[in-house]
């Protein structure tokens, strides 16, 4: 993924996750926020584009996965960094939905209830978004695989993913790839579950980095 790709990753974004706190906000917003994610030295993002029908056509990006070899850390260091330009493009969510501010206050709060208390897990899977025709392409599979490669390459043995409990199909996904059940807990008013996966023992995973160091 690179600072060009945040426009569309943006709107991929939106359309997977439109209720949620950040898609709330609105697409500026997101792609501002994404911006500040891809220059950030612990970001680990790719993109699937598929190419134009003719020679010479622009591909499409039509799928996105976005992670991080310590996620606590990118997001304080990019909503530090970026903090005025961030919240001139929330303003008008804000507006629009002024009932986003609560929430938005409970944010920082996420990493300290998602944390396993058992075991220190800074790498995680944090966002991800295919177009609904690519369903049945094991798409998605092969872009989360990029990400876990990498993530072992640069010497992380765990990952961590969390999702809403009544949502069926990233759970079933979930543990399809392996991933343990490491516990409940609530956040934004809904209940949430606490996904770790041992990239090391996984026969699915192999150390190699295709993202390059920033």
């Amino acid at each position: 993924m690179q600072n060009r790709d945040a426009a569309r990753v943006a709107e991929l974004h939106h359309a997977a996750m439109g209720s949620s706190l950040w898609a709330r906000l609105g697409l500026p917003f997101l792609t501002e926020l994404y911006k500040g994610l891809i220059d950030s030295p612990h970001f680990l993002g790719f993109v699937f584009e598929e190419a134009g029908d003719e020679a010479g056509d622009v591909g499409v990006i039509r799928g996105f996965i976005a992670g991080s070899t310590d996620a606590s850390r990118m997001m304080s260091e990019v909503f530090k960094s970026r903090f005025l330009v961030l919240g001139a493009v929330a303003v008008p969510g804000v507006m629009r939905q002024p009932s986003v501010l609560k929430k938005l206050a409970q944010t920082a709060r996420y990493f300290a209830v998602s944390d396993d208390d058992d075991l220190d897990v800074p790498a995680e899977s944090l966002f991800c978004s295919f177009e609904p025709q690519l369903r049945g392409r094991r798409i998605s599979g092969h872009v989360n695989k990029y990400l876990f490669d990498d993530l072992l390459a640069r010497g992380h043995r765990f990952v961590k993913v969390t999702t809403e409990t009544d949502n069926e199909g990233a759970n079933r996904q979930l543990l399809s790839w392996g991933f343990e059940d490491r516990g409940r807990f609530s956040f934004y008013g809904k209940e949430m579950v606490r996904y770790v996966l041992d990239l090391d023992a996984s026969a699915r995973v192999d150390a190699v980095s295709r993202h390059p160091a920033v």
